[in-house]
């Protein structure tokens, strides 16, 4: 199945055209001819004898772009001053920046905000280290940490190809929870790297986001961390994931009317973000998961299961089912996939249970496509913004930091993440709830706001925030 024009392989082209009739026709048709779809020209008023414009053309790939500026440029009454691809122009220099908070403008202001006046509040903080919570920047301030060896799907890039996406992560912080993130990209070779090099830029911090840490090191940093530290830490592939999750299949319940103790579940994919969905259902009122991995069905008893797997099955599959996916998925009633594409079939959906959930998360590409379920599926959600229903980690981690640093939190608990989902779920109103609409619009700006509220109130309810 071909892939779409999209706009992560957009590109700009700035063109010169001949004020002559059927040269803007002539482009128009060559960009179409060579499968790009234009997205964009700016304010277009034909005057003089040549017309100077930028115009956007979303594309399907690297080749692609190649392919569409080429037949740009051997359209007639057309010249191409220069192109650009519009994802790495958004992205030069990068993407965050420091700016200070007070003014220095005289010698009152440098003597306040700097020496000698600093020190006032240097010995105050070291008389009293709580106060570092509230002068300093750990207020609000939360660490991006990642090794680099899991990224997206693109696996073992190593710390620098990290950095995009944690930069990304701290632009999504910034703007929807109003959280100072900032990207620490280690170069490390161990999980207890990680953990030493963590526990020692902890003073600086008011909380730790673990990202894109590979399995099973990501679960032995964490707990490690979590032990060792004061403040909130929180791997978002597990976590977030898992409170999106929940939120979607809330939502997805209120439509289907079916109830979650009993939901047969499968879950394809049992690492970070699989174990914590499995973890995060079970606490909702799940009582019958069955996970699968690339080995087939985990259950108790099955041999070379690590540690966290082996809590899984421990905790799961209470039959004890065996086999492959399409073996488990005979009268399911939802389907989870953080796996890999494809490996969910029409046949498989079609052996589901009656109004079947199936959401195919693994990103960029599902496990299967909408499309060729449409008529099986009664709610289908997916990990990408170009289908319906995207159960996005965006929708949770910005409100769950900015309510566990405004609650001071020193930890966040099962009972915290729960709140977050119920509070996602809930910001779908009856009204607005629909087959096709049952996650709030990632841009929806309320829903931090919900979702940090929730979880502040739940952290003083667990006896984990440090204010009243």
């Amino acid at each position: 199945m071909s892939t779409p024009p999209a706009t992560q392989y957009s590109i700009s082209l700035r063109v010169s055209l001949e004020n002559v009739p059927g040269v803007l026709g002539r482009l128009a048709a060559s960009i179409g001819e060579a499968g790009g779809n234009i997205y964009a020209v700016d304010s277009f008023v034909a005057k003089g004898a040549v017309v100077d414009r930028e115009i956007v053309v979303n594309c399907t790939s690297v080749d692609h772009q190649q392919d569409v500026v080429d037949a740009v440029e051997n359209t007639d009454g057309i010249t191409l001053h220069e192109w650009w691809d519009r994802t790495f122009r958004m992205h030069e220099g990068g993407k965050i920046e420091v700016l200070s908070l007070c003014p220095v403008g005289d010698q009152d202001d440098l003597s306040m905000a700097y020496t000698p006046g600093v020190a006032r509040v240097c010995n105050a903080i070291a008389a009293d280290e709580p106060l570092a919570d509230e002068y300093t920047i750990r207020k609000n301030t939360v660490a991006i940490v990642s090794d680099g060896t899991a990224v997206l799907g693109l696996g073992d890039i190593g710390p620098k190809g990290a950095m995009p996406v944690m930069e990304g992560k701290a632009l999504l912080f910034k703007e929807f929870g109003n959280v100072d993130a900032f990207p620490i990209c280690l170069d490390v070779s161990s999980p207890e790297e990680i953990i030493e090099t963590v526990i020692r830029l902890a003073p600086t911090f008011g909380g730790i986001n673990l990202e894109d840490i590979a399995a099973p090191g990501a679960f032995q940093v964490e707990e490690a961390l979590k032990a060792a530290l004061d403040i909130p830490v929180f791997h978002d592939d597990q976590h977030g994931t898992a409170v999106v999750t929940l939120a979607a299949v809330r939502n997805a319940l209120r439509i289907t009317g079916k109830n979650m103790a009993d939901l047969s579940i499968v879950i394809s994919g049992v690492g970070a973000a699989g174990v914590a969905i499995g973890k995060i259902l079970l606490g909702a009122g799940a009582t019958k998961i069955v996970g699968v991995d690339s080995k087939g069905a985990v259950y108790d008893g099955r041999e070379g299961l690590n540690s966290w797997k082996q809590w899984f099955a421990e905790n799961t599959n209470p039959d004890g089912k065996q086999g492959a996916l399409s073996d488990v998925m005979h009268g399911a009633d939802l389907f989870i996939g953080v796996s890999a594409p494809d490996v969910l079939t029409v046949d498989d959906v079609g052996n589901m249970n009656a109004d079947p959930i199936v959401f195919a998360m693994a990103n960029p590409d599902p496990e299967i496509r909408p499309e060729l379920v449409g008529d099986l599926v009664r709610v289908m959600g997916t990990g990408r913004s170009d289908y319906p229903n995207q159960i996005n980690n965006v929708l949770a981690f910005p409100g769950i930091f900015r309510g566990a640093l405004d609650a001071r939190a020193t930890d966040i608990t099962e009972n915290m993440k729960l709140a977050a989902a119920k509070a996602i779920a809930d910001s779908v109103s009856n009204d607005e709830l629909a087959e096709d609409n049952i996650m709030p619009s990632a841009f929806d700006r309320s829903v931090a706001v919900s979702v940090a509220a929730a979880v502040a109130a739940a952290a003083v309810a667990d006896g984990v925030s440090r204010r009243s």
